[in-house]
């Protein structure tokens, strides 16, 4: 860490890192929180089950699409500019969610938010990269990482808790209170930095690249409700890969790219990014289906629900630290490979022994734990510290666009996996694919209203679904811990030659 001279200066930097890991909370907070109000927010106007969906996905959707854009104004606008103007869209949007009266209107108010969060969050992260050097900034951001993994692990138990006591916008209320004190110790700690100068935003790569990551995130959120072969999903995917292919274009063509291609012909850079995608499958994916099931196929309470997530989610307090410390004798791609094949482990435990399992949880939360606070440094670590916005940016995009993904394709293959069980028993006239989706999201109720007399049959169609779901999670476990042990490995130093 860079020397500090005064116990003031020391004190500001402290409470930096203090709003850092707040804004790291409450970006992810928001995001696996609200999925315990839906059955709240069914009671509003406009409450069908695809406005239901889109609470969750506009949040994710704007957040990806956002990210790259906004660690690269960070580089451009200075760190403390975007942090504070981020914060204050953040908590605006929040509370007025908490005011709308609809729920088409929520989600329109959650894809703003995620504006906010994507901008706060990039500028947060890259604002400490200057402050700190080696072992101290592996713990930073092995603490930045933690906090952004209990946002993740405790939104369900959170929400859970307030709904006991208070109606659904009281969550929205707290998440703002929360956001207004971030940007507090913000503007308290957070020094002016100057803009760069003659530096400019690559628009046109900006916009394809939103444009791209958007469309493509759309299609995929539609593909369970729709189909594959539906327009609503083949036009968006279509016009994805031309917004790509033009984004590709433009930045080999620009003095200033958004994005600099050339990081990705660097092995390790690569590797990171494999890694930032790796939570999305076999960890955010049961973050957010696990509640589903336990409330709307168990039959728990939000509450009950959220207190059995804790063995997912609490070993987020200690294994990211406990990580950072083994750095002493284990090298980052030796506890990246180690935690996954952890987690492969914890997934065959609970495709075997029953979803409500939590020493399996523990195990999983374990495995997730160990790369989970050693993400941020190391996508740091592998560029220079002029582009840490660039790299915070890819980095955070990856992580948050694989999220979208990883939802999207793990909630198809389960309607898929039930739809095929459904048709070995039930005539090809009736709605098994919207029976089946409605299945995958947990709400039997919906999916037995469209076949009368087959609630033992989707039940058991559902949990056979979903021990196959996590068996093909834990085998892409596997696959990603050996594939990293190849991308991150450390360059052997050449001999010199007489």
């Amino acid at each position: 860490m860079h020397i500090v001279s005064t116990a003031s200066t020391r004190r500001t930097l402290s409470l930096q890192v203090l709003a850092a890991c707040l804004t790291g909370l409450l970006i992810p907070l928001s995001f696996t929180g609200p999925a315990v109000a839906l059955p709240a927010l069914s009671q509003v106007a406009g409450a069908s089950p695809s406005a239901l969906n889109w609470v969750l996905n506009a949040y994710i959707l704007s957040y990806g699409s956002a990210m790259m854009v906004a660690g690269s104004l960070t580089d451009l606008l200075g760190r403390r500019r975007v942090w504070l103007a981020g914060l204050s869209v953040f908590c605006l949007a929040t509370v007025a969610i908490a005011c709308a009266s609809s729920v088409p209107l929520i989600a329109a108010l959650r894809f703003v938010q995620g504006l906010g969060g994507a901008a706060a969050f990039a500028a947060a992260m890259s604002s400490l990269s200057p402050l700190f050097q080696g072992a101290a900034r592996n713990q930073v951001m092995s603490l930045l990482g933690t906090t952004f993994g209990l946002g993740l692990a405790f939104g369900p138990l959170a929400a859970g808790a307030v709904l006991a006591v208070a109606p659904w916008p009281a969550i929205f209320y707290a998440t703002a209170a929360l956001g207004v004190m971030g940007f507090l110790l913000a503007g308290a700690s957070v020094p002016q930095d100057p803009a760069h100068a003659g530096g400019r935003l690559d628009w046109p790569g900006a916009l394809t690249f939103s444009g791209a990551l958007g469309l493509l995130t759309v299609a995929l959120l539609l593909a369970p409700e729709h189909g594959w072969r539906s327009p609503w999903v083949l036009w968006p995917a279509l016009a994805a890969l031309l917004l790509l292919a033009a984004f590709i274009r433009i930045e080999k063509g620009t003095a200033q790219p958004l994005l600099d291609l050339s990081l990705f012909r660097q092995r390790r850079f690569v590797g990171v990014q494999v890694l930032a995608a790796s939570p999305a499958f076999l960890f955010i994916v049961l973050i957010v289906m696990l509640p589903g099931r336990f409330i709307g196929v168990d039959g728990m309470a939000p509450l009950a629900a959220g207190r059995l997530m804790m063995a997912l989610a609490a070993p987020l307090l200690l294994v990211p630290v406990l990580a950072s410390m083994l750095l002493r004798w284990c090298s980052a791609s030796l506890l990246c490979a180690a935690g996954l094949l952890l987690a492969a482990v914890g997934l065959v435990w609970l495709a075997m022994a029953g979803a409500a399992t939590p020493w399996a949880l523990l195990v999983i939360g374990t495995g997730i734990g160990l790369p989970w606070g050693l993400m941020d440094a190391m996508a740091l670590n592998v560029v220079e510290a002029d582009r840490a916005g660039m790299a915070t940016g890819i980095f955070n995009t990856v992580r948050v666009s694989a999220d979208g993904v990883a939802l999207a394709v793990a909630g198809a293959v389960l309607a898929g996996l039930i739809g095929i069980s459904l048709a070995e028993s039930l005539p090809a006239g009736l709605p098994l694919a919207q029976a089946a989706s409605r299945a995958a999201l947990g709400d039997l109720r919906q999916a037995a209203q469209l076949l009368p007399g087959n609630m033992e049959l989707l039940r058991a169609s559902y949990d056979a679904a979903f021990r196959q779901l996590l068996l093909l999670l834990s085998a892409l476990a596997v696959a990603t811990a050996l594939l990293l042990l190849y991308l991150l490995r450390q360059a052997r130093p050449q001999a010199s030659k007489p």
